[in-house]
């Protein structure tokens, strides 16, 4: 899987040999990056790509010094399997 920041449609991208690509979108908001909706094709589906991405996209978060909002379900329980990641998260939107 090649990934990428396709930063003018404000998605992280996926793309896969077969042509297919799993997205996770984002938008600003007060220099935070909100984590939107991650997709994955059904064919992909329990395979890793979905957190592969997510890996991905948390580590260009970290490596941008980066804060994030998440509002994606799947980000969301991917960090609870995940806690070292935690310190992204904007302190405003913590639970």
């Amino acid at each position: 899987m090649q990934l990428s920041n396709n930063k003018r449609e404000f998605r992280f991208e996926g793309l896969f040999e077969n042509g297919e690509k799993a997205t996770l979108e984002y938008r600003w908001l007060k220099g935070s990056m909100v984590l939107m909706h991650t997709l994955v094709p059904a064919s992909l589906s329990g395979k890793g790509a979905g957190s592969a991405l997510v890996k991905y996209v948390l580590g260009h978060a970290r490596e941008h010094h980066l804060k994030i909002i998440v509002y994606c379900p799947f980000v969301a329980k991917y960090m609870q399997s995940h806690p070292e990641y935690n310190d992204l998260i904007d302190e405003a939107y913590r639970k």
